[in-house]
């Protein structure tokens, strides 16, 4: 198997401030990296209104990050970011398919 590109967007609680924000961006690209992938800078939007309210907010803090790994890898960042009560909602998407 070989390396895919993907793309990781995810809204953590808004009562995050950027240090604590970058950690758990940190602490979860550590999934891909501990595996042989490689991770892109983060790129930290910061707090931004939601389009609807989730889990009773109104606003959240997005972050995008790029990264490449091998699918069960990616598979295991969406499971673990899920069971985060600060993270809202995530989404990977491939990048690399045509």
């Amino acid at each position: 198997m070989s390396a895919h590109k993907y793309e990781l967007m995810f809204i953590a609680d808004p009562e995050l401030d950027e240090r604590a924000l970058r950690k758990l961006t940190d602490q979860y690209m550590e999934t891909v990296t501990n595996e042989g992938g490689k991770v892109e800078e983060p790129d930290i939007w910061g707090r931004r209104k939601l389009a609807y309210e989730i889990d009773d907010k109104n606003e959240g803090n997005y972050v995008v990050v790029n990264y490449s790994c091998e699918p069960a890898v990616s598979a295991e960042l969406d499971r673990v970011l899920n069971l985060n009560d600060s993270v809202l909602r995530t989404k990977i998407m491939r990048k690399d398919v045509k």
